[in-house]
This record gives structure tokens, C-alpha cells and sequence, in this order.
């Protein structure tokens, strides 16, 4: 029965909220909670965009450039080799260039190098991430942040009126909080899709430099073995 009642009197407000109403309009009656969502939506798009350009570039190793390099080795040729590694310019030609520059040093010093140039290779490829992860968290956080204040602002209004409290006073706050809510979730959601993807794109480029540079320590080895 009361509900009945609320929603009769819901019906009777005036349309300030149209039911055709924009998304960009909704996301403004959002309250200024909807600001830091909204930089962090864009601040995770650039990150996204940037990251997963990078990434392809890395990725983007000519496929018979291990068996060039095999070749060159073989034939002695290490500055045909350290060549072909400057013109492919990507994670793993840098690493096999920093191998075949420690040609005839101890295996174990190449291999030091190689891995270390890995590593910073690395950390290049997961720049910002870590923002983007802080991003997939923050956002939803701040989206119940809104909902709060915006019941808490709803309470208020509630407490200064005096006798019935209209419907329409108290949903203003409503759906402020529940705007907030939704922009949050959705922000944070695609966050964390988007980190995953691009997590799992950094792990299968982290395996291919990993197998690059086993390939090219046995290549090493090989006269050793003779």
C-alpha cells in the first residue's frame, strides 16, 4: 500500500529528468563526485591505447630474424649480426645485440647481460600498468563515495523539511548516489579488463624474448660442444 502511494506521487512529479535524457545529461546530475570518475576513464583510456601501441611495436619481431642471426653467427659475421639487430630495433633484438657484443666472454657473463637488458626491457613494457591497476580499484571506491554523500545529502534535505517529506526530495539524493555508483563500476570494470589483456599480452612477449635468448646461449655453446 505505501508503495503504491510513493509510487503515485513519483508519477505526479514534474519531468525534470526526461526519460530520453542523454548519457553525457546523466552523467552530469551525477554531482561532482562524477569529476575524478571521469578523469580516471580517461587517464585509463590513455594508458590503454598507449600501452597496447607499445606492445604491438615490441611484438613486432620479423620472423626469421632468429635463424638471420643463427646464420651471421655461424659464418662469423658479428657485425653483420649487431646490424641486423639495430635495424629491428625491438626488445629482443636488443637483447641479442647485448649477447653478441659479449661474444668471447665468459658464457656467464652473456647471459648476465642478456637477462639484464630483459629486465629492462621489461620494465618498459609494463609502464603504467600498475597506475591502470590503482585505477580499476580507485574507481569504484569513488563511486560509493558518491552514493554516500549524495544519501548523506538526501538525509540532510530530509531533516530541514518540515511535515511530509516529498518523493521528490528524497530521490534527488537517490539517484545522484546510484549515478555515481554506476559510473564507478563501469570505469573500474573496464579497467580491469584492460589490465588483464594487456598483462597477458606482456607475459607472451616476456615468453618469446625468454626463448629468443635460450636459443641464442645454445648457439653459443654449439662450437663448445664440437
Amino acid at each position: 500500500m505505501i508503495g503504491q502511494i510513493l509510487l503515485a506521487r513519483l508519477q505526479d512529479l514534474p519531468e525534470e529528468i526526461p526519460a530520453n535524457i542523454s548519457l553525457l545529461e546523466l552523467l552530469f546530475k551525477g554531482g561532482y563526485m562524477m569529476i575524478p570518475i571521469l578523469l580516471l576513464s580517461v587517464t585509463a583510456v590513455y594508458i590503454f591505447v598507449e600501452r597496447i601501441m607499445t606492445i604491438n611495436k615490441a611484438a613486432k619481431t620479423p620472423d626469421q630474424f632468429n635463424d638471420q642471426i643463427k646464420q651471421l653467427v655461424i659464418n662469423g659475421d658479428i657485425s653483420g649480426a649487431k646490424m641486423l639487430c639495430n635495424q629491428t630495433a625491438t626488445p629482443i633484438a636488443r637483447m641479442i645485440e647485448k649477447g653478441i657484443v659479449r661474444i668471447g666472454h665468459p658464457l656467464k657473463n652473456i647471459e648476465a647481460s642478456i637477462e639484464n637488458v630483459g629486465k629492462i626491457e621489461l620494465y618498459k613494457l609494463e609502464k603504467n600498468l600498475n597506475l591502470l591497476a590503482s585505477i580499476s580499484g580507485a574507481a569504484p571506491m569513488i563511486g560509493f563515495l558518491g552514493t554516500v554523500t549524495g544519501m548523506i545529502q538526501a538525509f540532510i534535505s530530509i531533516a530541514q523539511e518540515e511535515g511530509v517529506v516529498s518523493p521528490k526530495l528524497l530521490s534527488s539524493g537517490i539517484y545522484e548516489a546510484m549515478i555515481t555508483t554506476a559510473a564507478g563500476l563501469f570505469v573500474g570494470i573496464l579497467a580491469y579488463l584492460g589490465y588483464n589483456f594487456l598483462i597477458a599480452r606482456v607475459e607472451k612477449l616476456v615468453h618469446s624474448m625468454e626463448y629468443t635468448s635460450i636459443e641464442f646461449i645454445d648457439l653459443l655453446q654449439e662450437p663448445q660442444s664440437k
